[in-house]
């Protein structure tokens, strides 16, 4: 190893570039060459380079050997890695170098096959996939990464100003605090790398295999967390979709919780074919419609709760126009989010400084598996994304609910799966009423539903994200008019349930399936 100083610097004589993003790297090239730089490239690199007019070797003058196999194999030989590896004070290294005139390479520059964009493309194949797997890529970062005390490994154009000014502080040369710091980068991107290909893998193969792993990208730090004094930051996973990778318009920076309503603002919208609205608070829907337009949805979803909707987070399923838009801005609202939005949209958006105006990428659902941490690991669980057809709705009254009444029990049933358990909504077509969330006993839900409800709750239908245990919840909501309801079943009790709906005159319908939401 060479020796400057105290900060163990060593110059930069000779460096191999191999880089799948090409962005950034001529200027960066070019401020190498002001070091006198030796550059070593591959194939497309190194054309780039060229092009550019900066001095280059091809690896293949290195190692003897043409790139093959359609660039499969071209880097994974001694003369690079030899290169790479070898520990500069050591005799015996320093021996093996000479006896096989194999030439210390200095710096890597390399980041890997685009695997994560290729996999996110819709309709891509296993193959097409597969061939995306970096191979050479990996082992130069790792060489070079593992040998931190005589080679520097640079994996990311964001790398390369930082990089660029401390060669210029130290005539050429990096030092050892610097390569450090690079190497760990380089093992922290090489793990994300594997994890993903892992998890794609074993996603094809099963939802939940025996190993699951995966790595995060720091985005940004968050002010705090849920509370002031807790600490927060947004990481990315590899999907490239979802609330974590939208596109943030206008407003102030989005806050953990801020984060957590969006989410669940956006799940439930994305569940509705027809245009839909949602108004979010603490996760909870304060009120959800159906409408021909999006300000239609809007101030039906509104009307729910109109109080409640002060302050909460707002999600359309469509495009935002003007109309939509100057509705929205008429309350303090915290987000609004949708696929797209209209010019004069986003000009009423965002003259309002404190209005965080988020566009999403698609409506894709993002999440295949769902992860909760507890004391020495995770519960996983695939996503919660069953959709429930008219077809499979048993009547088990005497009473045949209404075409209207079925209308209104689906749409029902859609906003209760986002609907913290134990979870009451009442509804009529396209319109939430009232909702009753997050009660330790039903029949409280039911009772806090109607109470909250702004509505009518007289001739409105009535879901339940789980069965009735016992028949009190029925009565309580025969009591306020309700006249018909959709659950799951399953109940010991059915029978009574079935009965009280039944002295009512109600008409419910099972669907077999429950959806808590803790």
């Amino acid at each position: 190893m060479t020796e400057n100083s105290d900060l163990q610097l060593v110059p930069i004589r000779r460096a191999l570039i191999s880089v799948s993003d090409k962005t950034g790297i001529v200027d960066f090239a070019r401020e190498l060459g002001h070091f006198d730089v030796d550059i070593i490239s591959t194939g497309g690199t190194a054309k780039t380079l060229r092009d550019a007019g900066i001095k280059v070797r091809d690896v293949s003058e290195i190692t003897g050997f043409p790139e093959m196999m359609d660039g499969r194999v071209k880097t994974l030989h001694p003369r690079v890695h030899g290169g790479l590896l070898a520990i500069r004070d050591n005799p015996d290294h320093a021996a093996a170098l000479e006896q096989h005139q194999i030439e210390p390479i200095d710096l890597v520059v390399v980041n890997l096959y685009p695997f994560a964009e290729t996999i996110r493309r819709a309709g891509v194949t296993r193959a097409e996939a597969i061939e995306q797997i970096d191979i050479g890529g990996p082992a130069m970062i790792r060489s070079a990464a593992k040998n931190a005390q005589d080679v520097a490994v640079v994996v990311s154009a964001e790398q390369y100003a930082a990089v660029v000014e401390e060669l210029k502080q130290h005539g050429g040369a990096l030092s050892l605090q610097s390569r450090h710091r690079l190497a760990q980068a380089a093992f922290a991107q090489t793990a994300q790398y594997d994890a993903m290909v892992s998890s794609y893998l074993a996603g094809s193969a099963s939802p939940l295999p025996d190993r699951l792993t995966w790595t995060m990208k720091k985005i940004s730090d968050l002010r705090y967390g849920e509370n002031p004094h807790q600490q927060a930051a947004l990481y990315q996973t590899s999907t490239g979709s979802g609330i974590a990778n939208a596109e943030i318009l206008s407003g102030k920076e989005m806050s953990f919780n801020n984060y957590v309503d969006a989410e669940a603002a956006w799940q439930l919208v994305s569940d509705f074919e027809q245009t839909a609205c949602a108004i979010i608070k603490h996760t909870n829907p304060a009120g959800a419609a159906l409408g021909e337009t999006a300000v239609e949805a809007y101030a039906k979803a509104l009307a729910t709760d109109p109080v409640s909707a002060f302050g909460g987070i707002v999600a359309f399923n469509r495009r935002v126009d003007a109309a939509a838009a100057q509705e929205v801005t008429k309350i303090f609202t915290e987000v609004v989010i949708a696929p797209d939005y209209d010019p004069p949209a986003l000009e009423v958006l965002r003259s309002k400084k404190n209005l965080r105006v988020i566009r999403m990428r698609s409506l894709e659902q993002s999440r295949k598996i769902e992860v909760k941490e507890i004391g020495g690991g995770m519960l996983v669980q695939t996503a919660d994304d069953h959709k429930l057809s008219r077809s499979e709705l048993k009547v088990v009254t005497e009473r045949q609910p209404s075409d209207e009444e079925i209308e209104a029990l689906l749409f029902a049933w859609i906003v209760c799966k986002h609907t913290k358990s134990n979870a009451i909504v009442y509804a009529r077509a396209g319109q939430t009423v009232g909702v009753g969330a997050g009660q330790m006993s039903r029949v409280d839900s039911v009772k806090i539903g109607a109470m909250r409800a702004q509505l009518r709750v007289k001739g409105s239908v009535l879901a339940s994200d789980a069965f009735f245990p016992f028949r009190d919840g029925i009565d309580e909501a025969a009591r306020h008019g309700i006249t018909a309801v959709i659950q799951p079943g399953g109940s010991v009790r059915d029978d009574e349930v079935i009965a009280a709906a039944n002295e009512h005159g109600l008409a419910m319908v099972f669907t077999g399936v429950r959806h808590f939401k803790h």
